[in-house]
């Protein structure tokens, strides 16, 4: 039976969460920002979020859903 070289797989794991988190980061807040800018998104609220990973290799499909409040500076 084969083994991986776990400490490997798992820093590759957090390298790739790391740029997941953080670029995702970066177009949310774009993105609300541009809302709040053009006016389309109101005062105050929750926005619905989704991410899905995806590895088709293994067959997985992973899905989270989170309600994000925004709330704007008067």
């Amino acid at each position: 039976m084969k083994s991986i070289d776990e400490d490997r797989l798992n820093i590759e794991i957090r390298k790739f969460l790391k740029q997941v988190g953080v670029t995702s980061q970066r177009e949310i807040e774009k993105a609300v920002r541009d809302a709040v800018e053009s006016g389309s998104l109101p005062g105050s609220g929750t926005l619905a979020a989704r991410m899905t990973l995806t590895v088709p290799e293994l067959g997985l499909e992973h899905v989270v859903d989170r309600e994000l409040s925004v709330d704007q500076d008067d």
